[in-house]
């Protein structure tokens, strides 16, 4: 594997300015090793792979030298923005995406399609591809150097970074708040013989309700981040009664589902968006999401839902706000730790979670 120090440093040497990058595990120990240098290259968080290719190329365009890095779950998401300005405009970004393997038990279903068929869709993007090195540093910044003039995507695999951490100014402290299954333990309590459907986004969320919240109907998204407040909005407007449990890097992705969702009033069902957040990035490494300056309840409430909490600490305040409004639009924000492990819902398990949209 490649000394991730002795990588950035290189980068830095190389002249590269900024990590477009939505957070991966696979490159966790490049964005930590990026972070820890924020003072001569800086780390972008970016809300979407979109987002991320959309901020490299203003970049590139003004004289900045960036990299986008991105997880192959993202790459389509990725796609309209290489498609439509990338490529015809002839920017030429070095793009880093981790190649997911998949197997059954081990990986999230959603990696299990761009498992085999990533080098397909890149081709279809009208890129090459290239396996990054894992083992040679001076050919890895090779690579990162010719894709600065040709149509090309490096495939990032597992381990090919030498373990770092982030420094400890850097370390987000949580020791203050609850744990997030805590909260998801209260849900599991107070809804079990409820006619109501709980919808899991992405990454530990996910994984969380399956551990903690085995008496309620709920389904499991481990793909489509993003997506879970309007896989619920559909759900509420058939006429169920809907929890969304999301998280703060997931309230941003895809923002155009809380605009969407506050057209729809007086709905069969209703519709609940607890947002936990934990201030991270907990499934890709733990680093800061960079999202203090957000104010999630005033843009929920501007989108259009009707009942808005911001900031529940307590399970008290929690129970107290929970209440679902029929017909209503409801959002509520709960500042939470996390459990540090949580095994993945087996996919048999994950699968059989859709036929909780039918039940009762």
């Amino acid at each position: 594997m490649i000394d991730t120090d002795l990588f950035i440093k290189n980068l830095i040497t190389a002249g590269y300015t900024h990590l477009c990058v939505v957070p991966c595990s696979f490159a966790s120990e490049v964005i930590n090793g990026a972070i820890n240098n924020s003072d001569k290259i800086t780390y972008t968080p970016c809300a979407s792979e979109a987002v991320a290719c959309s901020v490299a190329a203003g970049l590139k365009l003004s004289g900045q030298r960036p990299i986008i890095i991105v997880q192959s779950s993202g790459l389509t998401n990725l796609g309209s923005c290489i498609t439509s300005l990338l490529k015809p405009y002839k920017v030429y970004i070095p793009i880093i995406v981790s190649w997911r393997s998949y197997s059954a038990g081990e990986s999230e279903i959603q990696h299990a399609h761009l498992s085999t068929n990533i080098k397909s869709l890149v081709r279809s993007y009208g890129y090459t591809s290239d396996i990054f090195s894992s083992t040679d540093i001076v050919h890895a910044m090779r690579q990162i150097k010719q894709s600065e003039s040709c149509l090309q995507i490096l495939l990032l695999k597992k381990n090919s970074f030498s373990p770092l951490s982030l420094n400890p100014q850097h370390k987000i402290e949580l020791d203050q708040y609850l744990k997030r299954s805590m909260f998801l333990s209260r849900l599991n309590s107070l809804f079990s013989d409820s006619n109501n459907l709980f919808i899991g986004t992405t990454g530990n969320t996910a994984r969380e309700m399956y551990s903690f919240m085995p008496d309620t109907d709920n389904f499991y998204m481990a793909g489509n981040m993003g997506g879970a407040l309007s896989v619920g909005l559909g759900a509420a407007i058939a006429g169920k009664g809907v929890f969304v449990c999301g998280g703060d890097a997931e309230f941003v992705m895809h923002m155009g589902g809380l605009t969407t969702a506050g057209r729809y009033k007086d709905m069969q069902g209703s519709l609940t968006y607890l947002l936990f957040d934990n201030f991270s990035n907990k499934s890709t490494g733990g680093q800061r999401s960079y999202q203090e300056h957000i104010d999630y309840a005033g843009i929920a409430k501007s989108s259009g839902f009707e009942i808005a909490y911001d900031c529940c600490k307590t399970l008290k305040d929690f129970e107290t706000n929970l209440e679902p409004a029929k017909g209503k639009l409801k959002f509520i924000r709960i500042l939470c730790s996390y459990d540090e492990i949580t095994p993945r819902p087996p996919a048999a398990d994950i699968l059989q979670s859709k036929l909780n949209f039918k039940q009762k």
